[in-house]
């Protein structure tokens, strides 16, 4: 302990705060989960930096995945744009804002469930908010991870952000039909993805021109049918 201000145990008290918090969460996370594997209903909890092209991606998989109904639980900051843009889709949404909060956690993802009432044996999308880092830390009940990154970010993004990649069952690479318009290193992503996370699953696609959407649809019909 700083003998003047006293600035370690300042330290552990946040340390503990940071632990409880995440306590708490896991507890909500796996009642989350038990509803869902009760009703054979596979979460899938969707991450990335804003503008990879999240909301894009499952406006598409709505109007194309025929194998198992879909929903969402649209997580942002402010307004309902995303959540309006799938219900376009012929998807069923719930819209979750979180004001100043960076990711959501699974109170709120609990909330959303109850609200949404998602069918007995369909794929839930958890869309959450545009963030590399808070995301990760918080387990929703999930059966699984999935990171969108795209070629206008940088490719080093899996080493900057290890946490996130580390925690990923699958990383989408997005907007490819950009690669000879942008300076992006596709296997140097690849290489920083698995030494973030060795042996994960990295696809290619672009949710524009369709390149790469049917091994999506083939991942996720794993999911679905996990049960």
């Amino acid at each position: 302990m700083c003998g003047t201000c006293g600035c370690a145990d300042e330290e552990s008290k946040t340390i503990v705060l940071e632990q409880q918090v995440l306590a708490k969460n896991d507890g909500l996370a796996d009642a989350n989960r038990n509803w869902l594997q009760a009703r054979g209903i596979a979460m899938i909890n969707l991450m990335s930096s804003p503008g990879s092209g999240k909301t894009s991606l499952l406006a598409r998989t709505a109007r194309e995945f025929g194998a198992a109904p879909l929903a969402a639980v649209e997580g942002d900051q402010e307004t309902g744009l995303d959540a309006a843009r799938l219900r376009d889709s012929g998807c069923p949404v719930v819209q979750i804002n979180t004001g100043t909060g960076c990711h959501l956690d699974a109170t709120m993802v609990a909330d959303g469930l109850r609200a949404l009432r998602p069918p007995h044996h369909s794929v839930l999308f958890v869309e959450n908010v545009g963030n590399l880092v808070c995301p990760a830390l918080f387990d929703l009940g999930e059966q699984a991870r999935v990171v969108l990154a795209s070629v206008t970010e940088g490719a080093d993004k899996p080493l900057k952000y290890p946490h996130m990649f580390r925690a990923a069952d699958l990383v989408l690479l997005n907007k490819i039909d950009l690669l000879p318009h942008v300076d992006f290193d596709v296997a140097g992503f690849i290489d920083a993805a698995s030494m973030a996370n060795p042996g994960v699953r990295v696809q290619r696609l672009s949710v524009t021109t369709g390149e790469g959407i049917t091994e999506w649809y083939d991942w996720l019909s794993e999911q679905a049918h996990g049960y």
